[in-house]
């Protein structure tokens, strides 16, 4: 017995293998896609439990926030004894789970639900959005993909598909982020019939070929006002009312009039008092002059009657 287990002890050649069922798949063999430009697929890891297969798309990221931007998007059948129906349970969506993954997805970050009813091409979907202390948005959107309820002896609508999202860029608002929500594309499908989890293909609308039901090429109303056919009215050309403000004239101060020059020698008053002011008639401008001293008899100068004379003033005068 020792024997036998120290022999097949040392046959064990203690190679390291690839885990079977995880590998990276190329970017077109990606079960769903992004909206046409961005974000862009970085890689594709791809997981298969028996028959159902999950898809982690990494997305191109822009942001301070840990993590990295994803699509992931799980095929999922039903259990029983038949293999080809798959091999996980369904797994729904609770409070507690979605809490869960918004804290492994997007640590840090404090992200709000929404309370608004939203639905894409595949059905509703709920999403959470919130910022970063460095103020990138990020969002965290989930969806289940499921047909209506089918009775278990029809054998149909019986697979389903699992999506989450995670975004968060330091440039892009919500909206530009709920976008993509909107925008992706599921590529993949069930090989089964009885696994098609998107129901019955919708029917045409009711209003194609019935009568008294008009189909126009777009959604803007027509001849909704009364069309005038053979007659085009004049149009009124209206002229641009110019105002004329009165013009408002403010009065000249008038000029006080000009005195002709004083000619001749200055003659002191009788009084005493100051002589009047000698008015320039070059300029017409008046000046003040000083006042003169009281006339006394020692200031009070008569000149003789020879002093006057054409020769001018004689020897005896000086």
């Amino acid at each position: 017995m020792i024997l036998a287990c120290i022999g097949a002890g040392c046959s064990t050649t203690g190679q390291v293998r690839q885990s079977i069922g995880v590998e990276t798949v190329t970017s077109d063999k990606a079960l769903a896609f992004p909206p046409p430009g961005g974000p862009a697929i970085i890689n594709v890891v791809e997981r298969r439990h028996g028959k159902d297969v999950e898809q982690t798309i990494a997305l191109s990221t822009s942001s301070s926030v840990s993590g990295q931007n994803f699509l992931k998007v799980q095929f999922q059948g039903i259990t029983g004894p038949n293999p080809g129906f798959g091999s996980r349970p369904f797994d729904t969506i609770s409070d507690r789970v979605i809490v869960r993954e918004m804290a492994a997805a997007i640590p840090g970050v404090r992200l709000a639900r929404s309370a608004t009813f939203v639905q894409n091409s595949y059905g509703p979907f709920g999403y959470a959005s919130g910022q970063s202390r460095a103020g990138d948005t990020c969002l965290y959107a989930w969806q289940q993909v499921k047909a209506g309820f089918a009775p278990q002896q029809e054998q149909r609508n019986f697979g389903m598909v699992q999506v989450r999202i995670r975004l968060c860029d330091a440039h892009a608002s919500e909206r530009e982020l709920l976008s993509t929500v909107y925008g992706y594309t599921i590529a993949g499908h069930f090989a089964g019939a009885a696994l098609n989890p998107f129901g019955a293909p919708r029917g045409a609308d009711a209003a194609l070929g019935k009568p008294g039901e008009p189909v126009y090429p777009d959604a803007v109303p027509y001849r909704t006002a009364p069309i005038s056919i053979g007659y085009q009215p004049t149009p009124v050309t209206m002229r641009p009312t110019i105002r004329h403000r009165p013009v408002v004239i403010q009065p000249q101060p008038q000029a006080a009039p000009a005195l002709p020059p004083m000619i001749g020698p200055r003659v002191p008053l009788p009084d005493g008092g100051n002589e009047p002011s000698q008015i320039n008639g070059g300029s017409g401008a008046s000046s003040s002059a000083a006042p003169l001293p009281a006339n006394t008899a020692s200031n009070i100068v008569v000149p003789l009657p020879d002093c006057n004379g054409a020769t001018g003033i004689s020897q005896g005068c000086r």
